[in-house]
């Protein structure tokens, strides 16, 4: 038997009664609202706790002993459809006068401003993210899983060896320079009580001990060019696991004024809305915002209080801006757009990149960290696992391993085995969309 999470509902709320498991959930409507599910009954601990626990340690050891020879993963298909001349899923952007960075297959990327000449700049195995730009154009902040930790780092804009700027185990998230370029801002749930909340600290592009800023708790956080206000959200986002929340959470900026302490707030509708990104190019706040649909790109006049609607995409949300000194970038559908404040357009970026993509070459693997979802057969003699997004069976002492659905760039998920243990249900995303499917 299995317990598991709707793939489109929120997370299960189990309780145990009268030594049987009753669970609900809440589950996501299109409008955004949601409904609670009446109690549903699990099979109860002294029918789970021998079968199961027997059947999971001995799947395991099976899976790793023979599975690793027999599951191959990867498409050759998929491999050769890379395009290098107008590259999509290209995140995280950053600009500065002269030059865009990005993330691309996990590294670090620059190119020049119009999208020519692309290079790597990192390579370590470990993830780049949040690259940033120092307001003379010459160096990038970032932050990078180096050494077993997420941590600031520095490097020239022409390439060079990573200069570590934070050594505190909890991890450290760039969040842009102060406007004089001597210190990067950064976030961390350091100095916290609890690791819902961050802070906001400044640490010298030199090292040195972080100063923690006088702001309870925030991050997307930016400096106004003076220097004189910061503006940023509080708490972190919730519509990355709640699509159109409205709830009390809803992330709001805050437009800190550095000298009295002060705080203005950007209006939000009657019913409220998510935003965030704040950005600064000279007296107004650019941010992305879902308040009327889709996220796009919004400005706010902190003197008028004006709200003005700067994109209009209705198919795929704007992610990530981040600023220079005349425009702004951000990643949507996969591509990197450039919006001038100036002007009041946006164009798309044609950035080629190509590379290895040593993550979907086909090959062959073994290793038990990859084991998903796990149910027992009624009979007690199998399991079915989600491993690497296949459906798999497994004896509980011997036999063979089963490889059911063994379909490459395909993720199958979240397997269940039928009452009379004749069937498998799991739900797949052959054909782009995830459906329910029977083995």
């Amino acid at each position: 038997m299995r317990i598991s999470q709707h793939p489109w509902d929120n997370p299960l709320s189990i309780e145990l009664v009268d030594n049987r498991f009753l669970f609900s959930y809440l589950e996501r409507r299109d409008a955004g609202g949601l409904r609670r599910h009446p109690g549903h009954r699990l099979p109860s601990l002294s029918d789970l706790e021998t079968n199961t626990t027997r059947i999971i340690m001995n799947a395991r050891i099976v899976l790793c002993a023979i599975l690793g020879f027999s599951l191959f993963v990867g498409s050759p298909q998929f491999c050769s459809s890379q395009d290098s001349d107008n590259t999509r899923m290209l995140s995280q952007g950053a600009v500065s006068n002269s030059h865009i960075a990005f993330v691309y297959d996990g590294d670090l990327w620059i190119a020049n401003r119009d999208g020519s000449n692309p290079h790597r700049l990192t390579s370590h195995e470990g993830d780049e993210a949040s690259p940033r730009f120092s307001p003379d154009g010459k160096t990038i902040a970032f932050s990078a899983q180096y050494d077993g930790n997420t941590d600031v780092y520095i490097m020239p804009v022409s390439g060079g060896s990573p200069t570590r700027l934070t050594y505190h185990p909890d991890p450290d998230f760039v969040e842009g320079f102060t406007p004089d370029g001597s210190r990067v801002l950064f976030s961390s749930t350091r100095d916290v009580f609890t690791r819902r909340y961050r802070k906001l600290f400044t640490v010298s592009v030199e090292g040195g001990f972080p100063t923690a800023l006088p702001i309870p708790n925030g991050l997307r956080a930016s400096y106004s060019s003076d220097g004189k206000k910061i503006a940023y959200i509080p708490i972190a986002e919730r519509f990355g696991q709640w699509k159109n929340y409205r709830g009390g959470t809803c992330s709001r900026i805050w437009i800190y004024d550095v000298n009295d302490h002060s705080v203005q707030q950007i209006r939000q509708p009657e019913g409220r809305c998510n935003d965030t990104d704040p950005v600064f190019i000279g007296d107004k706040v650019y941010f992305r915002s879902d308040r009327n649909g889709e996220f796009n790109l919004f400005a706010f006049d902190a003197t008028t209080e004006a709200i003005e609607q700067l994109t209009d995409y209705d198919d795929f949300p704007i992610n990530r801006i981040t600023e220079s000194s005349d425009a702004i970038i951000y990643e949507q559908a996969g591509y990197l757009h450039l919006f001038t404040p100036a002007t009041g357009k946006s164009e798309q970026i044609k950035i080629g990149v190509s590379t290895d993509m040593t993550e979907i070459r086909p090959r062959y693997v073994s290793d038990s960290r990859w084991i998903r979802d796990v149910g027992v057969s009624p009979s007690g003699k199998r399991a079915v696992v989600e491993y690497r997004g296949e459906i798999v069976t497994v004896p509980a002492k011997k036999g063979d391993v089963r490889n059911l659905t063994n379909s490459a760039a395909v993720h199958e998920r979240s397997p269940a085995w039928s009452p009379d243990g004749k069937q498998i249900a799991y739900f797949s995303d052959l054909g782009g969309e995830y459906k329910l499917h029977i083995a």
